[in-house]
């Protein structure tokens, strides 16, 4: 399976959103990857469901929604119903997991799992088997543009070990710092999903850093 190309659209140029959610639409990348915050679980407010319904209007690639938030229980049918097709949740943010990511496939969107740097992979053992991405952040959340923490590799080795012992097929994605320094070596240790924003985003040439980090991933 090739790896997948993730572009967070928290790093875009707000005032033109449209502009570059059809960039991502026209690149290479597979998903766009929206960051959703409350500034309770994270200390930063990002956007919420209105942006999320404009963003949705105009992709024509799966909306992949991170929330960063509270008790994110009660907003799993509203994002449904704003089109995501992957919703994570934090485990840190979940009293039930197991219960929230029923709630979540039930609604028709796979089901993903967030964990902060400090969180061990070890925690999701018993819930694998019903998650269908795990997104391991790679920088403390809250903030785009931090640098990438070096003890993400070891995790997504343990995690991969996981995954395999209990035969899932689980996708492992990659949340902060990502860029083509680190990308090949985080698909060697068993990543298949890069979220990319700053390192996108901020570049002179968006379309051509996506091509060229799809192409140094997927060779």
């Amino acid at each position: 399976m090739s790896t997948k190309i993730a572009p967070s659209l928290l790093a875009a140029d707000f005032g033109n959103l449209q502009r570059d959610v059809e960039m991502v639409n026209q690149s290479d990348a597979d998903w766009h990857h929206i960051d959703v915050m409350d500034g309770v679980f994270v200390p930063n407010i990002s956007y919420g469901m209105p942006v999320v319904k404009a963003i949705a209007k105009h992709a024509t690639k799966p909306l992949d929604v991170h929330l960063m938030i509270v008790d994110p229980d009660r907003y799993i049918k509203t994002f449904a119903e704003l089109g995501a097709g992957v919703l994570s949740v934090h485990y840190e943010a979940c009293t039930h997991l197991h219960r929230t990511l029923q709630a979540i496939k039930a609604e028709g969107m796979k089901a993903g799992v967030a964990l902060n740097p400090h969180t061990s992979v070890a925690l999701l053992e018993d819930t694998i088997q019903d998650i269908d991405v795990v997104c391991l952040m790679s920088v403390n959340p809250g903030f785009g543009g931090q640098s990438f923490i070096e003890n993400t590799y070891e995790k997504v080795k343990q995690l991969k070990a996981i995954i395999q012992r209990k035969g899932t097929s689980t996708l492992i994605e990659i949340d902060g710092g990502v860029t083509d320094s680190n990308a090949q070596k985080l698909v060697e240790c068993g990543a298949d999903v890069l979220v990319a924003g700053s390192f996108v985003f901020k570049a002179s040439d968006p379309t051509k850093t996506i091509a060229e980090l799809s192409k140094l991933v997927n060779n």
